[in-house]
């Protein structure tokens, strides 16, 4: 049984980007225009076909995280200055969504 992924911190790493310190001692830095493309919510993500319907281009390349609030024990969901607002980022996601070279190898 795989454990859940468990953040010990999380918060800006600047001005952009997000930081999220887990617990195994991993550390990632999201850069937050590459989160905002990847919000699961259904305005982002057509819940049928799970086809993601948000387009990049609509994205400015200098959104930045305004707030970031704790769901629950499993999530975070982040307050945008594009004005959206409605993604949940389970940990796990957050996890698999990892941008480091040594994540993107498994």
């Amino acid at each position: 049984m795989e454990t859940l992924p468990v953040p010990l911190e999380i918060g800006r790493a600047n001005l952009f980007d997000i930081k999220v310190k887990w617990q195994d001692g991993h550390e990632s830095v999201y850069p937050g225009r590459s989160l905002r493309l990847n919000c699961p919510c259904a305005g982002c993500v057509d819940e049928v076909t799970g086809e993601r319907v948000v387009i990049a281009s609509s994205v400015s390349a200098d959104v930045k995280p305004l707030g970031i609030q704790l769901v629950g024990n499993y999530a975070i969901s982040i307050q945008w200055s594009d004005g959206h607002r409605t993604g949940i980022y389970a940990f796990d996601l957050l996890r698999k969504l990892c941008p480091c070279a040594n994540c993107r190898v498994q």
